[in-house]
């Protein structure tokens, strides 16, 4: 092919999502009236330009490019109604000229190496084809963005930032056609002198030979009009394409190509890769204003002043007009043609703010960038997943916009159970919508809600907080390989996770998120699955984990589910993995002092249950706990937290638990295992040690009759022991010790002289007295 011809192509460089070089694109258009549109973009994606300019369609959407192997990959072409590449298509469409995108198709640009080392920046790192993961806005994943080299370029011109420059010497000014092409042309090629990404020049081939083979056709060069970013037109106009760089690209993989809604507030999180979108909204206003820049910050500040009236704050009619005056004036100082973003805030804050930047940053910057949610036309159609998830957001009446909404349900009634199920089914399917940000009371949370497994069991209200991205729509999009519906999705993960489960409490916890999720294919296989697992799993805390799983499946049911697996399956397994795991008790509990955590947890967990599901072999637990109590081979803390729980189980007189603790405090047991067993003791029952005059008192003879050495040694057991001690059981410790020391009396004095308000003579009190607290702070 004969690339000189590409210099009588006519060419239209532009930058993403300006509304500048969208007006003055529109202008040169209808002078040029040309018969074929190239723009870049995926060439695959051309059967969508009829979508991309449906009167249904509304900006912001996004052309999305993925894999269809069930590797999770993918990438976004948004374009908002300002953005030259989508109005150069409706320009075509309504003017009767071909349209045509030009540049790589979709599965090679997912398989493009962008991460080359040692290669510099461009222009075209600002392009709309940057990749985006599930879940990721596309500047997350940009190589680099292009800040060092037009933020130096900026500030040396005095302007506070690039986007500032850009506003003042680019989007502002009324330029004509014949001004503005080479403006940014030379731009272009300023950022095009430094070394270049590799694959850019690739694409540059590739979309060179596409311009040529339409005028190989029989359409006259003069005829094809191609708007692509300026770097790629500075290239094709300074004939320094290499063809021979296009047969570098990769193999495409497998993939498809679909439009999909988008939003403001991803075009503003995109600032990496220079768009000119940290304000979508108010470019938007400026694009309906004609790139009148003053009105477009009239208009805002006029909203800005509701937002403030709607929050009980005064911002009049003559408080916007005279912020107005003020963002023009400043402007004019500053030698722009117009207002820009950096105007309109400063006069905000000076005078509807009255000087405090707080309620800018707080909720007026938001409604510069926007809340808008595409439309996509409906002949696109939608896949099963999608088209199921915006039925049940609709019937369910749950947030569809693209900021986080909050609501409370209540699992009381089959309604909001299936919003629940619904919920959860999007949360282990992995696709972003919804978080689980509380049990909807009115308590505060203790931290961040255990989303789903045994908590989920036993809610009865969940609060959530959901907010519709694009990344929604692309994870729906990308799990059909796993199935047309929700519930086969979550099925088809979930039997995944079965499938790597190596312990009974993995397969359990499966089981639970199945019930849950309302997968009942999924919980007669989970329930098969933990059963050979428990039969030779000897980890405690496993076994015990999947017993507090099923013991919560017996005692709610697996209704919530809808499931046809009857309770009684559940019961039994139940009751196996219990006794399974009581024969794992004294084994378990001799454990070194690193691997005693998990085994107190598991011991906690069984307790729990025995007392808790009615079919638990409860005596057998308490003959297993008994045996950690009088055992001398398990680790002491286990031996201590077995005490405590029959305390607490009233399977232990208060006589024998002070007996039991003098032993084990005794001056024949090494201090290190007498500490380790009050540690133990202590995590359940640490008011009982407090309020038993037999029990301090063995606890002050073990603290006495130790050695100065091996008390030190002892010390940070003992202190993390007795750390956990609240200031009722202090107030009750300090009266036992002064009782056991017989110290009353001179405790009495201390009330008469607190009494007096004479705190001086507090140094006169008895030395034994001033031993005691001296000790017990110590230990505290």
């Amino acid at each position: 092919m004969d690339f000189a011809l590409l210099s009588r192509v006519r060419h239209f460089p532009v930058r993403h999502h300006s509304p500048r070089t969208t007006a003055v694109l529109l202008k040169w258009l209808e002078r040029v009236k040309p018969e074929v549109v190239l723009v870049e973009g995926p060439c695959d994606a051309t059967a969508l330009v009829d979508v991309l300019c449906d009167a249904q369609t509304r900006p912001p959407v996004a052309i999305l490019g993925y894999r269809t192997d069930g590797t999770p990959s993918s990438s976004l072409w948004p374009f908002a109604a300002y953005s030259p590449e989508y109005q150069a298509l409706k320009w075509a469409r309504a003017n009767g000229a071909r349209a045509e995108f030009i540049d790589i198709p979709v599965g090679v640009s997912l398989a493009v190496d962008r991460q080359t080392p040692g290669l510099g920046l461009e222009a075209e790192d600002t392009g709309p084809d940057a990749p985006e993961a599930p879940g990721m806005a596309p500047a997350a994943l940009e190589e680099e963005p292009v800040v060092p080299v037009t933020e130096a370029f900026a500030r040396s011109h005095g302007y506070r930032s690039f986007e500032e420059f850009w506003e003042a010497s680019f989007e502002a000014p009324d330029w004509s056609p014949e001004q503005f092409q080479p403006l940014l042309i030379a731009w272009a090629e300023v950022l095009n002198a430094g070394p270049r990404l590799a694959y850019h020049g690739q694409r540059d081939a590739f979309m060179a030979r596409k311009v040529l083979e339409v005028v190989a056709g029989g359409v006259a060069p003069e005829k094809v009009a191609v708007v692509a970013g300026a770097a790629h037109i500075a290239a094709f106009l300074a004939k320094s394409v290499d063809p021979a760089e296009e047969a570098k690209l990769p193999q495409a993989g497998p993939c498809a190509v679909t439009v999909i809604p988008y939003s403001f507030p991803r075009l503003s999180e995109q600032l990496g890769y220079g768009a000119g979108n940290r304000a979508p909204h108010f470019y938007q206003k400026a694009h309906e204003a004609n790139c009148d820049f003053r009105r477009a910050t009239l208009e805002v500040l006029l909203d800005f002043a509701a937002h403030l009236r709607m929050r009980g704050f005064s911002a009049s009619l003559s408080d916007v007009l005279e912020a107005y005056r003020l963002a023009v004036t400043l402007s004019d100082l500053r030698e722009k043609s117009a207002p820009g973003l950096d105007e309109l805030r400063e006069a905000t804050v000076a005078t509807l703010c009255r000087g405090d930047a707080t309620h800018v940053d707080g909720f007026l910057w938001k409604s510069v960038i926007g809340h808008e949610v595409g439309q996509v036309a409906s002949r696109i159609g939608q896949n099963s997943l999608q088209a199921e998830f915006w039925r049940e957001v609709g019937e369910r009446r749950l947030p569809r916009t693209d900021s986080p909404e909050t609501f409370t349900l209540r699992l009381n009634n089959p309604v909001e159970v299936g919003s629940s199920v619904f919920l959860h089914r999007l949360r282990v399917a992995g696709i972003p919508y919804a978080t689980l940000s509380g049990t909807g009371s009115s308590r505060k949370q203790g931290g961040e809600a255990e989303a789903g497994g045994y908590a989920a069991l036993t809610r009865v209200r969940e609060a959530w907080q959901a907010q519709w991205t694009p990344s929604t729509d692309v994870a729906l999009v990308e799990k059909i390989v796993l199935g047309d519906s929700l519930e086969a999705v979550t099925t088809r993960v979930l039997q995944e996770r079965l499938t790597q489960a190596k312990t009974t409490a993995q397969a359990a916890d499966v089981l639970l998120e199945s019930v849950i999720t309302g997968c009942s294919q999924t919980v007669a296989q989970a329930l098969r699955v933990c059963d050979a697992h428990a039969a030779t799993d000897a980890d405690l805390p496993s076994l015990a984990s999947a017993a507090r799983a099923l013991s919560g499946l017996m005692a709610y049911g697996t209704s919530r589910a809808h499931s046809d697996v009857g309770d009684e399956a559940v019961a039994a397994l139940g009751e196996k993995t219990f006794g399974r795991a009581l024969l794992r008790v004294r084994d378990a509990s001799a454990c070194a002092p690193e691997a005693v955590l998990p085994v107190l947890d598991a011991l906690r967990t069984l307790h729990e249950v025995a007392l808790s599901q009615p079919r638990a072999d409860k005596e057998g637990w308490f003959v297993e706990a008994r045996g950690l109590m009088a055992s001398h081979a398990v680790h002491p803390a286990t031996s201590g937290l077995a005490t405590g729980l029959l305390y607490l189980a009233r399977e232990l007189p208060e006589a024998d638990v002070a007996l039991e603790v003098g032993r084990r405090l005794s001056a024949a047991v090494e201090p290190a295992d007498a500490a380790a067993y009050l540690e133990g003791f202590l995590q359940v029952n640490a008011l009982v040690l407090v309020k038993s005059r037999d029990v301090v008192k063995a606890l002050d003879d073990f603290l006495v009759s130790v050695e100065p050495e091996r008390f030190r040694q002892t010390l940070p057991v003992l202190r993390r022991a007795l750390g956990a001690l609240g200031a009722t059981e202090r107030r009750y410790l300090m009266e036992n010790v002064m009782g056991v020391r017989q110290l009353k009396d001179k405790g009495r004095a201390v009330k008469a002289v607190l009494e007096e308000k004479d705190k001086a003579t507090l140094k006169d009190l008895s030395a034994d007295l001033g031993k005691a607290l001296d000790d017990l702070d110590d230990l505290l």
